[in-house]
Order: C-alpha cells, then structure tokens, then sequence
C-alpha cells in the first residue's frame, strides 16, 4: 500500500500574530519506524502508519514565531494543527517543539528538562506498567518544565522543576484551570492532567 501522501494547511492564524513573521502552512505527512528512531520500538502498542508528523508554528518566548513537529495519532493529526493554529492566535508562548527522537534514547526527563513540548513517545506510566496515552499518540505536553507532574507525596518530574511547583506563580507559559490554552484542549473534548486529584500533571493534554 502506497503511503499517505503530506496534507498542507494554510495558516490564516499567522496574519493575526502582530510583530511575528510570517508562518508556513502546517503540514501532516507520514512517518515510518526510521522517521521515529528511538520513541518506537517493535512490541509497541500502535505502528508507525497509524501515526503522523504535524509541523506546526508556535510563538517563542523570543516573541517570534518558530516551526516544530509533533508525532500524533492519525485520528487527531488535523485536530492537533487547529490546536496549535489557535495557540498562535492566543499568542501562548512555547519553548520548543521537538520529536522525541530528537533525545537520546528519547528520554522524557531529558524532553521535560529542556521545556520541550511533545507528543508520542512509546512508553508506560511509570509505575503503573500500562502504556501511557503518550505511546498511541493521544497526549501532548505543553512547556514540561514550567509546568510539571506532582504526584501526591510531592515529587514532581522534570527534577529540575522545584521552582515550578509553586503554581501561583504569574511566568509566561504555566497553566492553570480556566486558562485560556486550558479550555482550548477541553472544549474540544481532551483532558487535562491538572484538573486530577492525584497526581497532577500541568503538562498534560490526552484525548
């Protein structure tokens, strides 16, 4: 079977970002098990055909607008664009945006560590031996480290985050319940980490 051919989408979002040059269109296209290098591996819960590369454009905390790629599901990959399309509207700042293989051994600590925000990874809940919504492409982590998982003793991932803990604090990027960004994820039907009980994940976006 021939693979799916590179959907493009025109950005009319950008003429609304004063001061940012000019986006691109978002593009989805197809990615293969070399395209994923070490985010995937056989034994993994979804195959490569069922995912999808989304380049987006995002606002920087350089207040410019940057290009990035999410891995995603097939069924959320055009929801994903008109996501991050309003993102930009919002004028949401985010620190990066990088594929997951872009980390040796796509290590999520050194993806959070590095404010980078992401979606697919293939691998479990830790502790739990389930697979996180991370490994079927159905999450996405917005600025990881000014936004971290707290679980209910206290420990909070990435280790580098104490600072963010402290949820009243007033940084570009951090989330909170009612936030713009917030509502932008659950109107249309995802759930946000934090809004659990326990642990809480501020990061966290999964649909």
């Amino acid at each position: 079977m021939k693979p799916p051919l590179a959907v493009t989408f025109s950005v009319a979002a950008a003429v609304l970002v004063s001061g940012s040059p000019t986006a691109h269109a978002d593009t989805i296209g197809p990615v293969t098990a070399a395209d994923l290098g070490a985010s995937w591996h056989p034994g993994c819960p979804i195959d490569p055909q069922q995912l999808r590369r989304v380049d987006v454009d995002y606002l920087g905390f350089d207040d410019q607008t940057h290009r990035g790629d999410l891995i995603v599901n097939q069924d959320l990959a055009e929801e994903t664009v008109a996501i991050f399309d309003q993102l930009l509207q919002l004028r949401y700042p985010i620190e990066k945006i990088r594929a997951l293989d872009n980390y040796p051994n796509a290590d999520d600590e050194l993806s959070m560590e590095d404010n980078n925000t992401s979606a697919f990874n293939c691998r479990d809940i830790p502790g739990t031996g389930r697979w996180s919504p991370h490994a079927f492409g159905r999450a996405i982590d917005l600025n990881p480290l000014l936004n971290p998982y707290v679980d209910r003793t206290g420990a909070f991932q990435p280790k580098t985050a104490a600072a963010y803990v402290d949820r009243n604090r007033t940084d570009p990027g951090l989330l909170r319940a009612g936030d713009p960004v917030v509502r932008l994820f659950t109107d249309r039907g995802w759930h946000w980490g934090g809004d659990w009980r326990t642990p809480k994940d501020y990061q966290h976006f999964e649909r």
